[in-house]
């Protein structure tokens, strides 16, 4: 009995994992995965149809270190339809890699490594476009050791593309580049999120160009490893950018409860903004959120992000001095009438002073006390930007960053009109630039 109950406990351990199963089965129904040291089909059973079930295999990944927090949900999205497309022939499981310290996340004493995904987003709702897992529960629910059978580094092709031409290939090669894993005692040994025991049982440089699904061929065919880590993922495209499985993959991307609660106070304090108010409430599942184009309002306030620090020193065209930047904003509060403005930057404390000195109406820089910075640290204080930002009458953002194009989409899946979503910062004038603005991206249901 006692063993038994083990068992359950394993099978069940978290609501999550019982998600990620359900998914599973509905991903890949011609057979039903139990986990093979719980369960073994037998084709030989008398009177059933069924066939023999096929272990779970994982999927892990990461990107390059110096990638920031935004492009690491744009990777995301393009790994979780690389699993929707292994899921169509067999049970795939993505497991999330952990969050760690970035480039822009410097808020010093606070230790942010091994931070799990449900920190900043709704796991059971990324379970609904496919199946996930956090990196922890896969080390308890995978394996007896913490090892991962395959590691693939991903690389450019270091003669480039032939004649100019694009085509979609992959092969193994040399690496180009130093690789990150070292072979000690038979074990590849590497950074793996800063959990020091785990290790990999094989290692191969892969050249590859193309879109994300050209390695379902190779993880369907050329190999049986349950476990595969793509590392350097971002080298893979979009399938199909801006189509279906984007946006579905990019919708069920919602941020964790605690997250847009804070979001949603900040809103009421400073700005009296409030869902039913602003017609903004969102459907409790991402599936069923189909807002009509422009049918948000929005809270009285307009919502800007102001990329400063290394924008202002290599990319002057999309970042307009301080001054400019206050220019800019005066403009649109007297067009559309605000006079309240929620601003998101990265600029130092001077700089923000001096912004809000010429900005023609109030000025809100969310500052997190010290125990929401602790718990959600620095990724969490940006998703929170982000919501706020998300939510106002009008949004104006900076160019080629990712940042303001993921608030883009937020809005986008908010209901907002595209009028008041998608416009960005001028560069100052003695540039002599034209001032384009980002593209309009529809969503497809």
């Amino acid at each position: 009995m006692a063993a038994y109950i083990r068992r359950l406990l394993k099978l069940f351990k978290s609501v999550v994992l019982f998600s990620v199963l359900l998914n599973i089965i509905a991903c890949y129904a011609e057979t039903i995965l139990l986990d093979d040291d719980i369960f073994q089909a037998s084709s030989s059973q008398k009177g059933l149809n069924v066939g023999v079930a096929k272990p779970v295999r994982y999927l892990l990944y990461d990107v390059n270190p110096g990638e920031g927090f935004n492009l690491r949900r744009d990777v995301y999205m393009r790994i979780a339809n690389l699993v929707k497309t292994l899921c169509e022939k067999e049970e795939w499981i993505l497991v999330l890699p952990p969050w760690g310290r970035m480039y822009h996340w410097k808020t010093p004493r606070l230790d942010q490594n091994r931070i799990p995904w449900s920190l900043f987003f709704n796991v059971e709702s990324l379970n609904q476009h496919v199946p996930v897992m956090e990196f922890e529960e896969y080390l308890w629910h995978a394996n007896r050791e913490p090892e991962i059978e395959e590691i693939y580094t991903l690389q450019r092709y270091a003669e480039g593309w032939k004649n100019g031409k694009f085509e979609e290939k992959y092969d193994r090669r040399e690496c180009i580049d130093r690789p990150p894993y070292i072979k000690k005692d038979g074990k590849f040994r590497g950074w793996f999120w800063g959990y020091n025991d785990v290790y990999g049982l094989n290692f191969t440089c892969l050249s590859v160009q193309g879109f994300a699904s050209i390695l379902a061929p190779m993880l369907w065919e050329n190999t049986t490893a349950r476990s595969v880590f793509v590392d350097r993922a971002e080298e893979l495209l979009h399938d199909h950018y801006g189509g279906k499985d984007y946006w579905d993959a990019r919708r069920s991307m919602r941020f964790s409860d605690s997250l847009i609660d804070i979001g949603d106070a900040i809103r009421k304090k400073y700005f009296h903004s409030t869902d039913e108010k602003d017609n903004t409430i969102m459907e409790r599942n991402w599936q069923d959120q189909k807002p009509v184009i422009g049918s948000a309002k929005g809270g009285d306030y307009l919502a800007v992000h102001l990329r400063r620090q290394d924008f202002a020193r290599n990319k002057r065209k999309e970042a307009p001095s301080i001054k400019n930047a206050a220019s800019q904003i005066n403009e649109i509060l007297q067009r559309e009438g605000l006079k309240s403005v929620f601003l998101c930057t990265d600029a130092i404390k001077s700089e923000i002073d001096d912004l809000k000195s010429q900005v023609d109406g109030k000025v809100v820089h969310y500052r997190p006390p010290k125990d929401i910075m602790e718990r959600f640290k620095d990724g969490g204080v940006a998703i929170i930007d982000q919501w706020v930002a998300a939510h106002a009458k009008y949004f104006i953002g900076t160019c080629v960053s990712t940042f303001s194009f993921r608030i883009q989409e937020e809005r986008q899946i908010i209901g907002f009109d595209p009028k008041t979503t998608y416009n960005c910062f001028c560069g100052d004038p003695d540039l002599d630039t034209d001032c384009d603005q980002p593209s309009k991206w529809n969503i497809v249901y």
